[in-house]
């Protein structure tokens, strides 16, 4: 079976590359010739089969100049490539009319910007409206879903699933939910144990602090702001913060973080290849964000034994049992999220929640994932391109 996998920027930090990267190790036990449609590419094979990632890239790098450019010309370029290369299946990460399987890993782009737009200002809702780039990803997304080449859609969480079948012509038997999978031995609380003291010391945290840990890019999508103006709200100097993950305006969430009081309890780390010190330096996850189909920080948090504070506008939520494994919020409530981190400061240090959060998290295994992933494949194949 020949896979092509289509994915622009391809880099070992997206959850699109880490849900691939899993897969990849059983497609190849399984048979599979899998091959990477990238412009750019980081880190693509690793693990699963000396000197062969290189030969599995072809690479599409049409010049562009904007966003729009960018997206337009590589999915044009993408789709002779791969009518070019007799593959069985396409499997796209990116919104591109006539792939055979789409996995909707950044969900519904209509429906963030209906949220972006309910809590915008005017102007905002006007430059919303009239970004021509806006229009082009709307378009190509109704073409994809509704394109008759489209065979399957991967959802990552019945939220996504849902808004895909409410919001497209699209039968709903195309829409096969398979959640992601995690390396439950890379991410464990043996881990945990052993890295607490010496990333807790290199982060400058005390023993007594109650740590909670964001790692998210984009932090306005993520609900930084809700967060640092939450932790403004507790006022016990041991509740910190950190913040991890990449974003162009961080300088202003750390501007933010300054006018709330909050910054010495603070701690902006950018982006960083391996969290696992971060979460072994912490007691709890939070991410509260405005829209997120199911980001992989929430499961390898959990893999890691610690409670997770998610919103019920992400696909995570499906996963947590409030007052259990975590804590449930409404985005952009300082006020309730102000609540709940206290109760976690309170509760969270009990055995309890980080058994429960993994006991969930044991239910995610990379291994089923990727099984899901081959038994989808092998009804596809036989009417694969010829």
């Amino acid at each position: 079976m020949r896979v092509a996998i289509v994915r622009q920027r391809y880099t070992p930090y997206g959850g699109a590359e880490r849900f691939v990267a899993r897969a990849l190790p059983a497609l190849q036990a399984a048979g599979a010739e899998v091959s990477l449609l990238a412009r750019t590419w980081e880190g693509w094979g690793e693990g699963w089969g000396e000197g062969r990632s290189e030969q599995r890239v072809i690479r599409i790098d049409p010049p562009y100049v904007g966003n729009l450019w960018r997206d337009a010309s590589f999915a044009r370029a993408a789709r002779r490539a791969w009518h070019g290369g007799r593959f069985d299946i396409v499997q796209s990460h990116e919104r591109i009319p006539g792939c055979d399987i789409y996995r909707a890993g950044d969900g519904v782009h209509r429906r963030w910007l209906d949220i972006r737009m309910a809590a915008a200002s005017r102007t905002e809702r006007i430059g919303i409206r009239l970004n021509p780039y806006h229009r082009y990803v709307c378009a190509a997304e109704k073409q994809m879903f509704e394109h008759p080449a489209l065979r399957a859609v991967i959802c990552n969480s019945r939220m996504v699933q849902e808004e895909i079948r409410t919001a497209f012509r699209v039968d709903s038997r195309k829409l096969h939910l398979i959640y992601n999978g995690i390396d439950l031995e890379k991410f464990h609380p043996d881990l945990r144990r052993a890295l607490v003291v010496p990333a807790r010391a290199e982060l400058g945290l005390g023993a007594q602090d109650f740590v909670f840990l964001f790692v998210g890019s984009g932090y306005a999508r993520k609900g930084l702001a809700a967060v640092l103006a939450a932790l403004a709200r507790v006022e016990n100097p041991s509740v910190k913060l950190l913040v991890a993950g990449r974003d162009r305006r961080a300088s202003e969430y750390a501007g933010l973080a300054a006018r709330l009081g909050v910054a010495q309890r603070v701690r902006m780390l950018g982006e960083r290849e391996d969290v696992g010190p971060l979460y072994a330096a912490a007691n709890c996850f939070i991410l509260p964000t405005r829209y997120d189909p199911f980001p992989n920080t929430v499961l390898e948090a959990m893999a890691m034994g610690l409670p997770a504070i998610v919103s019920r506008r992400c696909g995570a939520a499906e996963i947590i049992e409030s007052g259990e494994n975590g804590w449930l919020c409404e985005p952009d409530t300082p006020e309730e999220l102000a609540g709940i981190m206290l109760r976690a400061a309170e509760t969270g240090r009990t055995d309890g929640f980080g058994v429960a959060a993994r006991r969930t998290a044991q239910r995610f295994g990379m291994d089923d994932m990727a099984r899901q992933l081959m038994d989808l494949y092998s009804t596809l194949a036989p009417a694969g391109r010829q």
